[in-house]
C-alpha cells in the first residue's frame, strides 16, 4: 500500500441485510478509487466470512455484540462483551491504518464506531448509513459519535441526509428484459410461463415455505412457473401437475440477477436490502414483513405499497389459500403487474452506494491528508 493510498473499513456483518449494502459500498469505492485499501469487518458467526472473500475484499474479525431487544440476562453481559470487541477493533484499525470507517448497523457496527472514535493513534471519522424505515439500536447510539450519518429513506429517528439504498451494481442498473431468456434457461424455469419468485432472506422464512408448497398444485394448475429459495436448513415439496410449467426449489440463490430477471413477481420478505433490491429492478411484489422486532419491515415497504407499488400481506394472513385466490389473477393482469412494475422502479436507488462511497472517500482523504501532514510535522520537529 503506497503513502497516498485511502484506507476504508466497512462494517456490515451478520446478515446479508447488512453486509450487501457494505459490500455495495465497497465496490462503488473499489470503482472510484481502484488504489483504495478496503477491509470489511465481521464475526465468525456471520454470513460475511462467505459473502465478503467470494466479492474479493478482506475480512477482519471481531468478537460480536448482540443487543437483546428486551430486558433478560444477556443485557448485562454487553459491557464486557462491547470493551473486548473494541479493543479488538481497534487493532484492527491500527493493521490496516484506517482513514474512515463506514457502518451500516448490526452488531458488528457498534464496536467500530466506538473504537474509531477511541482509538489511540488518534481518532478515526465515521459514516453511518441506516438502512431500515426505523433506525437500529447500534445506528442510535452511533449516529451521536458519528461523522455523517446517512439513510435510505426520511423519518429513520436519526438526524440523517437522505441517499437511498445501497444496492449492488448488477442489481441497480438490472436490465430484466434483456435477461429473461439467458435467466429462465439458467434455472430451468419455463421461457414464456409466468413465473413467481420466492424467497424469505438468506436463511429462508417457513411461513412462506409452507404456504407455496400448500398452493403448488393451484400455482400449477393456473400455468404458473415457481423459482422458491427455501433455505439451507429448510425443504419443500411441492405438488406440481405433470403438465405444468417448473416448480424450480433451490437452497439459495446465489444469481439475485437472474433471478429477479427471470420473475413477473415477487413474494418476500421486507427488509430494507430486499424492497431496495426489488423496486431497483422494477418488481412488483407481494411483501410480508417479519413479525418480530420493532415494526421496521412494515414501514420498509409501506410508501411502496401505498403508491401501488406492492400488495403487502401480514405473515399470519400469508396462507396456500390466499395464494390461490390472489396471485394468478394477478400474474395473468400484464397490465396492471406492469403498471405495478413501473411504481416500483421509481422508488429504486440507483445511485445510492456511489453517494455513501463519495461521503466515505471525501472524509478519508481528508483524514489521511491531515495524518500525513501531522507526521511530516512530527519528524521535522524531532
Amino acid at each position: 500500500m503506497s503513502a497516498d493510498t485511502v484506507s476504508v473499513v466497512v462494517a456490515g456483518g451478520g446478515t446479508a441485510g447488512h453486509i450487501e449494502p457494505a459490500l455495495a459500498v465497497a465496490d462503488a469505492i473499489r470503482l472510484a478509487a481502484p488504489d483504495a485499501r478496503i477491509t470489511a469487518l465481521g464475526t465468525r458467526r456471520g454470513l460475511e466470512t462467505t459473502l465478503v472473500p467470494d466479492r474479493g475484499y478482506d475480512l477482519e474479525l471481531i468478537p460480536p455484540v448482540p443487543l437483546p431487544r428486551k430486558l433478560t440476562p444477556d443485557l448485562f453481559k454487553v459491557p464486557m462483551r462491547l470493551v473486548s470487541s473494541i479493543r479488538r477493533t481497534r487493532q484492527v484499525l491500527d493493521k490496516v491504518d484506517a482513514d474512515v470507517v463506514i457502518g451500516f448497523g448490526g452488531y458488528v457496527s457498534l464496536p467500530a464506531y466506538a473504537a474509531a472514535k477511541l482509538r489511540l493513534r488518534g481518532r478515526v471519522p465515521v459514516v453511518i448509513h441506516e438502512a431500515n424505515a426505523s433506525a437500529g439500536i447500534a445506528n442510535k447510539v452511533g449516529a451521536r459519535m458519528a461523522d455523517r450519518v446517512l439513510a435510505a429513506v426520511d423519518g429513520s429517528g436519526l438526524d440523517a441526509t437522505k441517499v437511498g439504498m445501497p444496492v449492488r451494481a448488477s442489481l441497480a442498473h438490472l436490465d430484466r428484459a434483456a435477461l429473461r431468456a439467458q435467466a429462465r434457461n439458467y434455472f430451468g424455469l419455463d421461457p414464456e410461463a409466468p413465473t413467481v419468485l420466492v424467497f424469505g432472506g438468506s436463511q429462508g422464512a417457513q411461513r412462506l415455505n409452507s404456504a407455496l408448497e400448500g398452493a403448488s398444485k393451484a400455482l400449477g394448475d393456473a400455468g404458473i412457473g415457481v423459482l422458491h429459495a427455501h433455505g439451507a436448513k429448510n425443504s419443500v415439496s411441492p405438488d406440481t401437475p405433470a403438465d405444468a410449467p417448473p416448480y424450480v426449489a433451490v437452497a439459495y440463490l446465489n444469481r439475485m440477477d437472474l433471478a429477479y430477471a427471470a420473475a413477473d413477481l415477487v413474494i418476500c420478505r421486507s427488509g430494507a436490502m430486499t424492497v431496495a433490491e426489488v423496486s431497483s429492478a422494477g418488481l412488483p411484489a407481494v411483501y410480508v414483513p417479519l413479525p418480530h422486532g420493532n415494526g421496521e419491515q412494515r414501514l420498509n415497504a409501506a410508501p411502496i405499497v401505498d403508491a401501488g407499488g406492492g400488495l403487502l400481506v401480514d405473515d399470519a394472513d400469508l396462507t396456500a389459500d390466499w395464494i390461490t385466490a390472489n396471485v394468478p389473477p394477478l400474474l395473468t393482469d400484464a397490465e396492471r403487474l406492469s403498471v405495478m412494475g413501473e411504481v416500483a422502479r421509481s422508488f429504486g436507488h440507483r445511485d445510492a452506494a456511489d453517494a455513501v462511497a463519495a461521503v466515505g472517500l471525501e472524509l478519508g482523504r481528508r483524514h489521511h491528508r491531515d495524518t500525513a501532514r501531522h507526521k511530516r510535522f512530527r519528524k521535522a520537529h524531532r
